[in-house]
Protein backbone atom coordinates (compact mmCIF):
# COMPACT_ATOMS: atom_id res chain seq x y z
CA UNK A 1 0.00 0.00 0.00
CA UNK A 2 1.39 3.16 -0.88
CA UNK A 3 0.39 6.71 0.51
CA UNK A 4 0.79 9.95 -1.14
CA UNK A 5 0.52 13.81 -0.28
CA UNK A 6 0.90 16.40 -2.72
CA UNK A 7 -0.37 19.81 -2.48
CA UNK A 8 -1.73 19.22 1.02
CA UNK A 9 -3.98 16.57 2.69
CA UNK A 10 -5.46 15.33 -0.42
CA UNK A 11 -4.05 12.38 -2.21
CA UNK A 12 -3.46 12.68 -6.13
CA UNK A 13 -5.24 10.01 -7.43
CA UNK A 14 -7.32 7.18 -5.03
CA UNK A 15 -7.60 3.49 -6.16
CA UNK A 16 -6.56 0.18 -5.01
CA UNK A 17 -2.86 1.51 -4.46
CA UNK A 18 -3.13 4.71 -4.52
CA UNK A 19 -0.48 5.27 -6.64
CA UNK A 20 0.16 9.16 -8.01
CA UNK A 21 0.49 9.22 -11.64
CA UNK A 22 3.47 10.44 -11.91
CA UNK A 23 4.77 7.04 -10.43
CA UNK A 24 6.99 5.68 -12.77
CA UNK A 25 7.80 1.63 -12.94
CA UNK A 26 10.86 0.39 -11.05
CA UNK A 27 12.47 -2.89 -11.07
CA UNK A 28 10.15 -5.10 -9.08
CA UNK A 29 8.08 -2.26 -7.99
CA UNK A 30 7.51 1.82 -8.26
CA UNK A 31 9.96 4.72 -8.15
CA UNK A 32 7.64 7.52 -6.48
CA UNK A 33 9.06 10.88 -7.03
CA UNK A 34 8.28 13.63 -4.04
CA UNK A 35 9.09 16.87 -4.77
CA UNK A 36 9.29 20.11 -2.65
CA UNK A 37 6.17 20.29 -0.23
CA UNK A 38 5.49 16.49 -1.12
CA UNK A 39 5.53 13.27 0.92
CA UNK A 40 5.05 9.72 0.49
CA UNK A 41 4.72 6.53 2.36
CA UNK A 42 5.14 3.06 1.28
CA UNK A 43 5.17 -0.67 2.74
CA UNK A 44 6.06 -2.34 -0.83
CA UNK A 45 9.19 -4.18 -0.71
CA UNK A 46 9.80 -3.33 -4.56
CA UNK A 47 9.30 0.43 -3.98
CA UNK A 48 12.04 3.43 -4.21
CA UNK A 49 11.06 6.68 -3.21
CA UNK A 50 12.85 9.75 -4.52
CA UNK A 51 13.66 13.23 -4.42
CA UNK A 52 15.63 15.29 -6.46
CA UNK A 53 17.89 18.88 -5.86
CA UNK A 54 17.85 19.10 -2.08
CA UNK A 55 19.70 22.29 -1.88
CA UNK A 56 18.53 24.05 1.68
CA UNK A 57 15.16 21.55 1.88
CA UNK A 58 15.25 19.03 3.76
CA UNK A 59 14.43 15.11 2.76
CA UNK A 60 13.28 13.30 6.44
CA UNK A 61 13.81 9.20 5.17
CA UNK A 62 11.66 6.88 8.13
CA UNK A 63 12.24 3.26 7.98
CA UNK A 64 11.26 0.13 9.61
CA UNK A 65 13.13 -2.71 9.62
CA UNK A 66 9.99 -4.73 11.00
CA UNK A 67 7.34 -4.02 9.62
CA UNK A 68 9.41 -2.86 5.95
CA UNK A 69 7.19 0.62 5.85
CA UNK A 70 9.54 3.92 5.25
CA UNK A 71 8.67 7.33 3.84
CA UNK A 72 9.84 9.96 3.05
CA UNK A 73 9.03 14.10 2.92
CA UNK A 74 10.69 16.91 1.06
CA UNK A 75 10.55 19.78 3.42
CA UNK A 76 11.38 23.50 2.40
CA UNK A 77 11.14 25.97 5.23
CA UNK A 78 11.58 25.20 9.22
CA UNK A 79 8.15 27.05 10.78
CA UNK A 80 4.82 27.54 9.24
CA UNK A 81 3.88 30.63 11.11
CA UNK A 82 6.22 32.73 7.94
CA UNK A 83 3.27 32.34 5.36
CA UNK A 84 0.10 31.08 7.09
CA UNK A 85 -1.40 30.73 3.35
CA UNK A 86 0.96 28.37 1.77
CA UNK A 87 0.77 26.01 5.38
CA UNK A 88 -2.98 25.55 4.48
CA UNK A 89 -1.85 24.97 0.96
CA UNK A 90 0.76 22.63 1.01
CA UNK A 91 1.24 21.82 5.25
CA UNK A 92 4.45 19.75 4.28
CA UNK A 93 6.25 22.17 2.57
CA UNK A 94 6.93 23.23 6.40
CA UNK A 95 9.25 20.91 8.79
CA UNK A 96 6.93 21.87 11.84
CA UNK A 97 3.88 20.14 9.52
CA UNK A 98 5.15 18.18 7.42
CA UNK A 99 6.96 15.87 10.11
CA UNK A 100 4.21 15.22 11.98
CA UNK A 101 2.08 14.30 9.18
CA UNK A 102 5.18 12.05 7.98
CA UNK A 103 4.83 10.06 11.30
CA UNK A 104 1.42 9.98 11.39
CA UNK A 105 1.29 8.08 8.09
CA UNK A 106 3.90 5.90 8.38
CA UNK A 107 2.41 5.07 11.98
CA UNK A 108 -0.71 3.87 10.41
CA UNK A 109 0.61 1.55 8.58
CA UNK A 110 2.91 -0.50 11.07
CA UNK A 111 6.31 1.75 11.45
CA UNK A 112 7.30 1.91 14.87
CA UNK A 113 9.89 4.53 15.92
CA UNK A 114 11.34 2.18 18.66
CA UNK A 115 12.70 0.28 15.35
CA UNK A 116 13.11 3.27 12.92
CA UNK A 117 16.05 3.71 11.10
CA UNK A 118 15.84 7.30 10.36
CA UNK A 119 18.03 9.71 8.19
CA UNK A 120 17.90 13.29 7.11
CA UNK A 121 19.57 14.46 4.01
CA UNK A 122 20.23 17.54 2.79
CA UNK A 123 20.00 21.34 4.38
CA UNK A 124 22.85 22.76 2.07
CA UNK A 125 24.11 26.74 1.93
CA UNK A 126 24.40 27.50 -1.03
CA UNK A 127 27.14 30.63 -1.00
CA UNK A 128 26.36 33.41 -2.79
CA UNK A 129 22.31 33.16 -2.39
CA UNK A 130 19.79 34.54 -0.04
CA UNK A 131 19.91 32.07 2.74
CA UNK A 132 23.17 30.94 1.38
CA UNK A 133 26.77 30.63 3.64
CA UNK A 134 27.19 34.07 4.54
CA UNK A 135 23.82 35.47 4.72
CA UNK A 136 21.75 36.20 7.55
CA UNK A 137 18.81 33.48 6.53
CA UNK A 138 21.00 30.54 6.79
CA UNK A 139 17.66 28.34 5.32
CA UNK A 140 19.60 25.13 5.50
CA UNK A 141 21.40 25.45 9.25
CA UNK A 142 17.95 26.16 10.16
CA UNK A 143 16.13 23.67 8.30
CA UNK A 144 18.47 21.01 9.72
CA UNK A 145 17.64 22.42 13.45
CA UNK A 146 14.62 22.33 13.09
CA UNK A 147 14.20 18.09 11.85
CA UNK A 148 16.63 17.15 14.26
CA UNK A 149 14.15 19.49 17.08
CA UNK A 150 11.04 17.75 16.07
CA UNK A 151 12.34 14.17 15.91
CA UNK A 152 13.70 14.93 19.19
CA UNK A 153 10.18 16.24 21.12
CA UNK A 154 8.55 12.90 19.56
CA UNK A 155 11.10 10.54 21.21
CA UNK A 156 12.88 9.35 18.13
CA UNK A 157 16.91 9.47 17.20
CA UNK A 158 18.40 10.08 14.09
CA UNK A 159 20.40 7.30 13.33
CA UNK A 160 21.92 9.03 10.39
CA UNK A 161 22.59 12.05 8.21
CA UNK A 162 23.87 13.93 5.23
CA UNK A 163 23.89 17.32 5.56
CA UNK A 164 25.19 20.69 5.10
CA UNK A 165 27.92 21.50 2.73
CA UNK A 166 27.17 23.34 -0.44
CA UNK A 167 25.92 20.74 -2.96
CA UNK A 168 22.58 19.97 -4.03
CA UNK A 169 22.01 16.27 -3.68
CA UNK A 170 19.44 13.53 -4.60
CA UNK A 171 17.84 11.22 -2.33
CA UNK A 172 16.54 7.74 -2.91
CA UNK A 173 14.96 5.37 0.20
CA UNK A 174 14.67 1.55 -0.83
CA UNK A 175 11.58 -0.18 0.87
CA UNK A 176 13.18 -3.82 0.64
CA UNK A 177 15.83 -3.07 2.92
CA UNK A 178 15.99 0.45 4.16
CA UNK A 179 18.99 1.71 2.25
CA UNK A 180 19.21 5.40 1.49
CA UNK A 181 21.32 6.75 -1.44
CA UNK A 182 22.97 9.71 -1.97
CA UNK A 183 24.36 11.17 -5.05
CA UNK A 184 25.28 14.71 -5.86
CA UNK A 185 26.38 15.67 -10.10
CA UNK A 186 25.49 11.76 -11.00
CA UNK A 187 27.99 10.10 -8.25
CA UNK A 188 26.80 8.30 -5.08
CA UNK A 189 28.26 10.21 -2.09
CA UNK A 190 27.28 8.10 0.75
CA UNK A 191 24.94 5.71 1.28
CA UNK A 192 22.76 5.22 5.02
Amino acid sequence: MIGWEKSGAVPVRTGAMGVPPAAERATGGRRLVVGIGELAVSDSPGDVIVTHALGSCIAVCLWDPASQVGGLLHFLLPDSRINGARAAAQPATFADLGIPRLLEAVTARGWRKTRAQVRLIGGAEAVGRAGGGTGTLNIGKRNIVAARGLLWRAGIMVTGEDVGGSQARTVSLAMADGRVRVTSGGAVVNEL
